[in-house]
């Protein structure tokens, strides 16, 4: 799961917008990151097997080309890990269902995927997002068949409960404080080369993807007193920048 995991960061940082690469180049990037080439080859053939990405030939070359769903997965936690912490516009995104026991499997992954799209939980059928998009969660609705069992509105006045005290109640705030704290402490890193470069590039925006699923990107105005998210984002965004320029001659020689 780990192999799969860091491949979907490789697309989403190194391969956006084109969303293909050679295999080639997926041996030798993930190699750096410490996964054996055997590893490398048998989680690109489960993402085959389950539709994330599509093989594709060039004469003698064989390239992998991210699905059309798992590139708009892409595009949903790239919009939201590079605009962390914009000001509220003080709507709220509601998404509120209920879906059948029978269709529990394919409820529990559309939870899921409410999560990657920056909508929390407040309490049981009940999901909202200060600055989550609408589009967004309607295309998932559609995705999953779910039109019959879920309403979507946005506006003001969604509960008479404090906005922050609702954020807390949604969103596991605790944790992603915890992992700030942590990150921030940390040394800056000190890659040399093109190559120590990329892999610190690679694991900054793999743990600051993962940190998604715990703090969305939430506006200043809507977090507790304290909370680290908008300093974290800060200091995220000055490693990505120098590291970026450091690792572009390795990702400028990947094969056309």
């Amino acid at each position: 799961m780990r192999a799969r995991s860091y491949l979907f960061t490789l697309y989403m940082e190194h391969l956006y917008p084109e969303n293909r690469a050679w295999v080639g180049d997926l041996i030798r990037w993930m190699e750096l990151l410490e996964f054996s080439e055997p590893a490398v080859r048998a989680a690109v053939s489960r993402s085959v097997k389950r539709g994330w990405i599509i093989p594709e030939r060039s004469g003698r070359k064989a390239y992998y080309r991210l699905s059309p769903r798992v590139a708009w997965q892409v595009e949903q936690v790239r919009a939201r890990l590079y605009s962390y912490g914009a000001p509220w516009d003080g709507q709220w995104r509601v998404l509120v269902y209920a879906v059948p026991e029978a269709k529990r499997t394919v409820r529990d992954r559309f939870r899921n995927e409410l999560v990657l799209l920056g909508y929390g939980t407040p309490a049981p059928g009940v999901w909202i997002s200060p600055n989550g998009s609408l589009e967004a969660a309607r295309d998932l609705v559609g995705f999953y068949g779910l039109q019959n069992y879920v309403e979507l509105f946005q506006g003001q006045r969604f509960s008479s409960t404090d906005p922050v005290e609702l954020i807390e109640k949604s969103f596991d705030l605790k944790a992603a404080q915890l992992r700030y704290r942590t990150f921030l402490s940390q040394p800056d890193p000190k890659a040399q080369t093109p190559e120590e470069a990329f892999v610190e590039l690679t694991r900054l925006v793999h743990e600051a993807r993962k940190l998604l699923f715990l703090d969305p990107g939430l506006p200043p105005e809507l977090t507790p007193p304290g909370f680290l998210g908008q300093r974290a984002k800060e200091r995220f965004l000055e490693l990505y920048r120098a590291l970026s320029r450091k690792a572009r001659p390795l990702l400028a020689s990947a094969a056309d």
